[in-house]
C-alpha cells in the first residue's frame, strides 16, 4: 500500500519552483541518469556500499534497453515490430514477459469499457509530433476501424498473437515505461537496496522514504515546466503523470497530443494532466491514460471504485481535482 508523510499529508503550491535532486555519494546516496525508451531514466539510492550502488543502477538501466529492445516500436527487430507486421498475416510467438502485459492490458481495457486500448496505435501511428503531421479525415476513419482490443486475439495455449482486423498495430507506450519501472523496482530491493527513486519521464517508483522523510514528488504545471502545482510525500508508491504537453502540437486553436480516446481517434481537451498514485507502475500508468480520456466525473468514479489508487487531475481551465482518498488524508 502507498503511503504518506504523518506530518505533511498533502501540500499544494502555487508559484514554488521544482528543484533537481543533488547526487551525495559521499553521504551514501547514488544517482544515476541515461536517456532510454525515448525519455529520461534515473536512479537515485541509499546504500552503504558503493560498489553494490553502481551495480544496482547498472542492473536498472541494462534492464530498461532490455525493454527497449522488447517493446519498441522503433526497432525493426523488437517483439512488438514482428508482431506489427506480420499477426494478421500468421499467429506471432511471443514471450512469457509480452503475454502477461498483454493479458494485463485487456484487463485493464475492459475494466474502462475500452478507453484504455493499446490498439488504439492504428490512429496513433499517423502522428508525427515533431513534424506537426496528422491524418486527414478519411485516413482517420479508415484507421478508426482498425482500433478494438476484442479484435486482438490472444492464444494463451499457444502463446501467439494475431489481428483479426487489417491495419491494426499496438503501441504499449502508454504501459511499457510503468512495467520498466516496476522491474527496476524489484532489481533494486533484490540487492538489498531499502531507498530509492525510479523515474522513467512521468513515470516514478519510490522505495522506501528517504532515509527517515517522505520522497517529496512534483506535479509540474502543465503549461510551465519551471513551476509546480502540488507536492506529494510519497513512502513506498508509484506514480504516473499523463498529460497533453508531453508530445503535441497545435493547430488553429487546437492541441493535437498523443493521449488518443480509442472512441473517437482524436485527442480529449477536458484536462491537461492526470497523476496516479498506485501501489505499481503498471497500474499508475494505465489509470492515468484512463481518467485523462475519461474525463474528470467518469474517471472519478472508475477510481473510487478501486482499492487504494488516488488522482491528482489539473483540468483544462488549470484547476485541481482530487480523487476522494487524497481529499479524506489531507
Amino acid at each position: 500500500m502507498f503511503g504518506f508523510s504523518r506530518d505533511s499529508m498533502f501540500r499544494e503550491t502555487t508559484n514554488s519552483k521544482a528543484r533537481a535532486l543533488t547526487p551525495m555519494g559521499n553521504h551514501g546516496w547514488y544517482k544515476g541518469e541515461d536517456a532510454i525508451m525515448g525519455t529520461s531514466i534515473s536512479v537515485e539510492l541509499w546504500s552503504e556500499d558503493k560498489a553494490i550502488a553502481e551495480e544496482a543502477i547498472a542492473a536498472v538501466m541494462g534492464e530498461m534497453h532490455r525493454i527497449d529492445r522488447l517493446m519498441s516500436p522503433h526497432k525493426p527487430d523488437s517483439e512488438l515490430s514482428v508482431i506489427n507486421r506480420d499477426a494478421f498475416n500468421r499467429p506471432v510467438p511471443v514471450c512469457d514477459e509480452m503475454m502477461r502485459l498483454f493479458l494485463k492490458a485487456a484487463h485493464f481495457s475492459d475494466l474502462s469499457h475500452g478507453t484504455f486500448d493499446i490498439t488504439f496505435a492504428a490512429v496513433g501511428r499517423l502522428f508525427d509530433y515533431r513534424t506537426r503531421q496528422r491524418p486527414n479525415v478519411q485516413q482517420l476513419a479508415r484507421a478508426r476501424e482498425a482500433i478494438g482490443y476484442q479484435h486482438f486475439i490472444l492464444n494463451q495455449t499457444d502463446q501467439t498473437v494475431r489481428f483479426a482486423k487489417p491495419e491494426m498495430a499496438i503501441d504499449l507506450g502508454g504501459f511499457a515505461k510503468g512495467h520498466a519501472v516496476d522491474n527496476a523496482a524489484r532489481l533494486l530491493k533484490q540487492r538489498g537496496i531499502v531507498h530509492a527513486n525510479v523515474s522513467a519521464g512521468g513515470d516514478s517508483r519510490v522505495i522506501g522514504d528517504k532515509r527517515g522523510r517522505p520522497w517529496m514528488i512534483g506535479v509540474r504545471d502543465p503549461r510551465n515546466a519551471e513551476q509546480i502545482v502540488a507536492m506529494l510525500p510519497l513512502i513506498d508508491t508509484s506514480i504516473s503523470t499523463s498529460g497533453d504537453y508531453e508530445r503535441y502540437f497545435d493547430e488553429d486553436g487546437v492541441r493535437f497530443h498523443h493521449l488518443i480516446d480509442p472512441a473517437t481517434g482524436k485527442s480529449p481537451d477536458r484536462l491537461r494532466s492526470v497523476t496516479i498514485l498506485a501501489e505499481d507502475g503498471l497500474t499508475t500508468e494505465a489509470f492515468s491514460k484512463i481518467v485523462f480520456i475519461s474525463g474528470i466525473e467518469k474517471g472519478l468514479a472508475l477510481l473510487d471504485a478501486q482499492n487504494n489508487i488516488d488522482a491528482v487531475i489539473v483540468d483544462a481551465d488549470g484547476k485541481l481535482h482530487y480523487s476522494s482518498g487524497l481529499l479524506n488524508q489531507q
